[in-house]
């Protein structure tokens, strides 16, 4: 009976830290990730497949396949299926089709989730103390920044990959399992408006400065209508006139800058902002 191919603790996290710091590595617009997934691979594909050539070559093959994700909360993914090519190495049988299904499967939904909580809200929040500390001209405004990223980006890195392996196959099941996808993008989203409401409100300044008179009497617009109808209105405007434009009219966001440009050149000309 042959013996039994057996991952260590070590190789699971080796490969952990060679996803997380390669994942983009080789970024490119034929397979995105799949080649820093190899790279991450490479020394557990060794150690599984090092006596089957066949099976080795089969193994980097399947992996260069096109593979995109969001790459920390996205990791639980590389982490199922390195458990996966583990089994097939005992002889479990799991086809290629399988281990790229899961892969497919499973890249769209966790980069919605992984965008969602990483780059729409806790990027944001944590810009928001970095750039709340830096425009005063404190230097621990980037410094607080960059370790509260790290301090949060590693561990629920690594908790996710972990995670992965240890549910394996059966994994796909209990993650897609009830309505527990769709809660957290969900509650993600809402976080995640609110945030970038406020940040809005703090960064985004626009005002009328325009002054209308009536004989004796002069009236401030900014502070008689604006201010009187809805508080941060012009703010509010222009965010949701630039989220219409990149969003509805798919413009790119050069061509919205320059709209903005252009509104605010002819707004100060005129006096109206």
């Amino acid at each position: 009976m042959a013996e039994r191919k057996q991952l260590s603790k070590k190789d699971v996290v080796r490969a952990f830290w060679r996803w997380t710091f390669f994942s983009h590595a080789n970024y490119n617009y034929e397979r995105l990730e799949a080649t820093g997934l190899v790279h991450s691979y490479k020394h557990v594909i060794k150690k599984l497949y090092g006596d089957n050539p066949e099976e080795y070559k089969a193994c980097i093959q399947r992996h260069m396949q096109f593979f995109n994700t969001e790459p920390h909360i996205g990791g639980v993914i590389p982490g199922i299926v390195l458990a996966m090519e583990e089994e097939r190495a005992n002889g479990a049988p799991i086809t290629d089709e399988a281990i790229n299904g899961v892969k497919t499967g499973l890249m769209g939904p966790f980069a919605g989730i992984g965008d969602t909580l990483w780059q729409g809200t806790l990027t944001p929040i944590l810009l928001a103390f970095g750039i709340s500390l830096g425009s005063q001209g404190n230097l621990l405004g980037p410094v607080i920044y960059t370790l509260l990223m790290f301090g949060i980006m590693f561990p629920l890195a690594y908790i996710c990959w972990m995670k992965g392996y240890e549910l394996g196959k059966d994994g796909v099941e209990k993650i897609l399992g009830g309505n527990q996808l769709k809660m957290v993008i969900t509650a993600a989203s809402c976080v995640g408006a609110i945030v970038l409401g406020a940040l809005s409100a703090q960064f985004v300044s626009v005002s009328c400065p325009a002054v209308i008179k009536f004989g004796a009497l002069e009236m401030n617009v900014q502070e008689t209508v604006f201010d009187a109808l809805f508080k941060g209105i012009l703010p509010l405007g222009v965010t949701l006139l630039t989220l219409y434009l990149l969003k509805n009219k798919q413009m790119k966001a050069t061509t919205v800058m320059a709209i903005l440009v252009v509104i605010g050149v002819i707004g100060g000309v005129l006096g109206i902002l």
